[in-house]
């Protein structure tokens, strides 16, 4: 497959729906490991304590609303990132074209995705996406995809399968402009242990008051350590050597490492993936919230370099998590998004 990538540019990239750089950190490990560069031409994010964050982290601020940024003005390039907010899809399967998706963010991705032309995209969602209104919603998301040239497939994977002491499984949706094939990431890399994520010697502003932690301890008396504590809606505690999914709206009691502390805030960050060159700026509340609504970098990192080696960009690489290929579905038609407004908020729930 020929690619008209030019290999001595970057890979010109827009982070829509940035948060606080999840996507960025991938892609730019990515492309550094191929020899290449990548370079953000534009992001956007709604959310002001996460243009901070991502502003003291990348040194540029993200646009806000995408809603108010029309198409054309977004800058030409080659990989459109976005890890788009999982609003009810409610009209989804009751209309045809644009009707079917312009009462949610999704929308917004696809004006962009008919006017600017990159040459491949990365989505990311939730899991519960996929079984959405009986599969109608992602079913229609993908036909919208395909009908505006794109040759599009989608997989849920788990951070756990990826080295991330976190079980958060997450819909990927990949598209390109090629007909060649991707190579799905398979998993089976080593979890990294709790013990190489957790602080040593937190603050006591995190640990569970004492009736919290008896609670805790007479509801499951056996369990390892280090492990973290998961409460169900139904008050039922289970103990892992692995986090469940973080969540930017849970119980600030949510988890609990070993029944007695919640999780500080370069902890979650450690167990989405990010860095610790990642600079914190804003309060505990935000960054927890802006953790749990985060994707797992890792996880970007495996599916960005199945979509660099379809799009020859950079050198080859092998690391030994891959398997496929997976047939990407070639079928023709146009969209009709330019210009309309989209009318759901632009936030990330996760």
């Amino acid at each position: 497959m020929l690619s008209d990538f030019d290999q001595a540019g970057p890979v010109k990239f827009v982070d829509l729906f940035c948060g606080i750089g999840g996507f960025r950190f991938a892609v730019e490990k990515v492309a550094k490991a191929r020899g290449i560069t990548a370079s953000c031409v534009f992001s956007s994010d709604i959310d002001g304590a996460c243009q901070d964050a991502y502003e003291a982290n990348f040194g540029e601020r993200p646009s806000g609303d995408i809603k108010n940024v029309e198409s054309h003005l977004v800058p030409d390039h080659d990989l459109l990132l976005a890890g788009f907010p999982c609003q009810p899809f409610s009209i989804i399967g009751q209309k045809r074209g644009f009707d079917d998706t312009r009462g949610t963010l999704f929308f917004d991705i696809a004006r962009i995705l008919e006017v600017k032309r990159p040459k491949a995209f990365v989505l990311e969602n939730v899991k519960m996406l996929v079984g959405h209104d009986g599969g109608r919603t992602i079913r229609r998301i993908m036909e919208t995809l395909r009908g505006l040239g794109y040759h599009a497939e989608f997989k849920v994977l788990n951070a756990l399968d990826f080295g991330l002491p976190q079980k958060r499984e997450r819909v990927w949706i990949v598209g390109s402009r090629t007909e060649s094939s991707i190579q799905w990431p398979s998993g089976g890399i080593s979890m990294k242990p709790l013990s190489e994520v957790l602080e040593k010697d937190v603050p006591q502003k995190y640990y569970a008051s004492e009736h919290i932690r008896e609670k805790r301890r007479n509801r499951l008396k056996s369990f390892t350590t280090p492990s973290i504590w998961h409460e169900n809606k139904a008050g039922n505690i289970s103990a892992y050597p692995y986090s469940c999914a973080l969540r930017a709206g849970a119980s600030y009691n949510y988890l609990l490492v070993d029944g007695k502390r919640r999780l500080t805030p370069r902890e979650m960050l450690r167990l989405q993936g990010f860095p610790d060159t990642f600079k914190i700026v804003c309060s505990d509340s935000q960054t927890r919230k802006q953790a749990g609504n985060s994707l797992p970098v890792n996880v970007a990192e495996v599916v960005l370099e199945s979509l660099f080696e379809q799009q020859e960009w950079g050198e080859e690489i092998h690391k030994g998590v891959f398997r496929g290929p997976v047939q990407l579905t070639v079928l023709e038609g146009k969209g009709n998004y330019h210009g309309k407004r989209a009318e759901a908020q632009n936030r990330r729930e996760a």
